[in-house]
């Protein structure tokens, strides 16, 4: 997913005008050096920025509001007094911008994009996340979490590895029923895609009056 990602936008940069080549190869160089992929953002301060591309602060700032307007980067965090500013790759707006020119890089490359598209209702980001180096041990039977993802497993199976069985159960308390997930991206991609199916599995195993809450498992 991560070599995807670059690939559209180095891609993109490559055939749009001089001016977007080095701004998507500055994008393509920040991300490479200073996301962090498993909280979703990079935290970065302009003059590193600034160094890092051989311009002035002013540049940077230019770049990062260009960006953000564009709504290629959300702004989690903005940089005030003395603070590091913090921002997360759309990635929605990065597969949209790109679309057009996944053919340019081949046909196995446009076909595993279609696959990924978050934008494709019905599609389910194909990443095998249990083959990971962090392995997350099924739920015990008996437990409230064994039976939500049973349910879940029944129910839609064609995205119960690679969503739900990943989960970690961390706790059922005034009325938050505290999930985490492997990285922040996957905690956006359940919150835009499953909550419906997850909120109602919860209600039905675990009962109601519960919200469901997602951290990134550390």
């Amino acid at each position: 997913m991560k070599y995807d990602v670059l690939t559209a936008l180095s891609v993109t940069g490559l055939h749009g005008s001089p001016a977007q080549q080095i701004s998507m190869a500055r994008l393509c160089a920040l991300i490479t050096a200073r996301y962090n992929w498993k909280l979703d953002h990079f935290c970065v301060g302009q003059p590193e920025m600034a160094r890092m591309w051989h311009v002035t602060e002013r540049t940077v700032k230019r770049e990062i509001k260009k960006w953000v307007d564009d709504r290629l980067l959300i702004c989690v965090r903005k940089g005030v007094r003395g603070r590091v500013g913090a921002y997360r790759l759309n990635i929605l707006k990065v597969f949209e911008v790109s679309r057009d020119v996944w053919p340019a890089v081949g046909t196995d490359y446009a076909e595993r994009m279609a696959e990924l598209d978050p934008a494709q209702g019905s599609s389910v980001v194909k990443v095998d996340f249990t083959k990971a180096d962090h392995h997350v041990p099924p739920p015990d039977e008996g437990t409230s979490w064994f039976a939500v993802s049973e349910r879940l497993k029944t129910l839609h199976p064609e995205k119960h590895r690679n969503w739900f069985a990943p989960l970690r159960f961390v706790s059922d308390e005034g009325g938050r029923y505290t999930l985490a997930a492997r990285s922040g991206f996957v905690v956006r991609y359940l919150e835009t895609h499953f909550s419906a199916v997850m909120n109602e599995a919860v209600q039905a195993e675990v009962g109601v009056g519960r919200r469901i809450v997602f951290i990134v498992d550390g």
